[in-house]
């Protein structure tokens, strides 16, 4: 009797354990989808997200795909055995340079960031842009302006001409509002990114010892590629270009900067008209404010004066070469105090081109009044 009964449940164990094991085959076997399955109907799409869906929509055939192709870059298509140039940004084929770019006017101008282009200003350089209908045309550069990290270009004959983008004003934006993204990040068209405000008012540094007040932060990602395509508000008018990142990777790392667009408003007019940007100043070259700082001087250390410039014509002190000795500092203008390069900088484009200065200047101890008329700093003889 015992041994029935343990025969009895191994034989019941054993069934449990083959069931056990063939559990997964035999659901596959019974209820295995092979078949498309019924759609499950949804609701309409929020308000946040219809929003972001029209904007996409209205703004997306004013953004552009820009290549530039050095005269170098040229010659390795035709030589596979030329080495591909190198720079920085996102690189296409050959080494060519790509970025974003966006429809200024219905006149054709394309506006973009300088160091996309950069790279074609070379002898036998050339551009393309394609469209968003895919369209490829050429391109020619109308003007640049550097210290803005600013480009206008001009298109080719195209079979439609798109559409320019509504502009905005950087000057109401606020910390915290929605934020979106249009641009090729690495070369992938047309892509949305969306995030925030993330601070306003930053300095960005340029050429010559320059910045660029005013920045905007945002954390809509931007990477390799974005650069030159616009940041747009939540009603898609233009409220900057995008321009750089932060990043020790050198992907979207949630900060990514925009040259405001109350900037962009005045100077690509200006490339349009003359093919340059006129940048009052008054020509000098700044010392270092991280070292001024350890010496403890709150201002702006003239470390030269450019022959020939407004500073040189009203005798200001560069430091000496030989000695090292600090000349002059300048510590306000018009009365206005100047802490660092982009106070002064502020204060002199605020001036305008050729007006009159006063600047506050610290020389051997005391401070002195001298009056400086500003000029066009391009122009100045280094």
């Amino acid at each position: 009797m015992p041994d029935r009964f343990v025969r009895i449940a191994l034989g019941i164990t054993l069934g449990l354990l083959i069931a056990l094991v063939a559990q997964p085959y035999i659901m596959a076997f019974l209820y295995a989808a092979d078949q498309p399955r019924a759609v499950t109907a949804r609701g309409d799409l929020s308000a946040s997200e219809t929003t972001t869906v029209d904007l996409f929509a209205r703004a997306s055939p004013s953004v552009v795909h820009v290549f530039a192709q050095s005269a170098a870059q040229g010659r390795a298509l035709l030589d596979p055995e030329m080495d591909e140039g190198e720079g920085g940004g996102q690189q296409g084929g050959s080494g060519t340079q790509t970025g974003t770019g966006f429809v200024w006017d219905t006149g054709g101008h394309v506006v973009t960031n300088n160091h996309v282009v950069q790279g074609a200003t070379d002898k036998g350089g050339s551009i393309s842009v394609r469209l968003s209908s895919g369209e490829v045309v050429s391109a020619s550069i109308v003007g640049t302006a550097p210290n803005y990290d600013l480009a206008v270009l001009r298109l080719g004959r195209v079979a439609r001409q798109p559409p320019p983008l509504a502009v905005g004003t950087s000057a109401d934006l606020k910390v915290g509002q929605a934020a979106f993204a249009i641009g090729n990040p690495f070369g992938l068209d047309h892509t949305l990114t969306t995030g925030v405000i993330s601070a306003l008012q930053r300095r960005l540094p340029t050429q010559e010892g320059r910045e660029l007040a005013g920045v905007i932060q945002t954390d809509a990602a931007i990477n390799p590629g974005n650069s030159g395509g616009p940041l747009l508000d939540s009603a898609g008018r233009l409220i900057g270009v995008n321009t750089a990142i932060f990043s020790p990777s050198g992907a979207s790392a949630g900060i990514g900067f925009a040259v405001p667009v109350d900037v962009v408003n005045r100077v690509v007019p200006e490339l349009i008209r003359n093919g340059r940007m006129r940048n009052p100043g008054i020509g000098i070259i700044a010392g270092q404010e991280a070292t001024a700082a350890r010496l403890g001087i709150d201002g702006v250390v003239v470390l030269r004066v450019l022959p020939g410039s407004p500073a040189a014509n009203a005798g200001l002190r560069g430091v000496d070469p030989q000695s090292g000795e600090i000349g002059d500092i300048v510590v306000g203008v018009n009365d206005k105090r100047v802490h660092r390069l982009a106070d002064l900088t502020a204060a002199v484009e605020a001036a305008g081109m050729d007006k009159a200065v006063t600047l506050q200047v610290e020389r051997d101890g005391r401070i002195r009044q001298i009056r400086v008329t500003t000029a066009d700093v391009a122009q100045t003889r280094l």
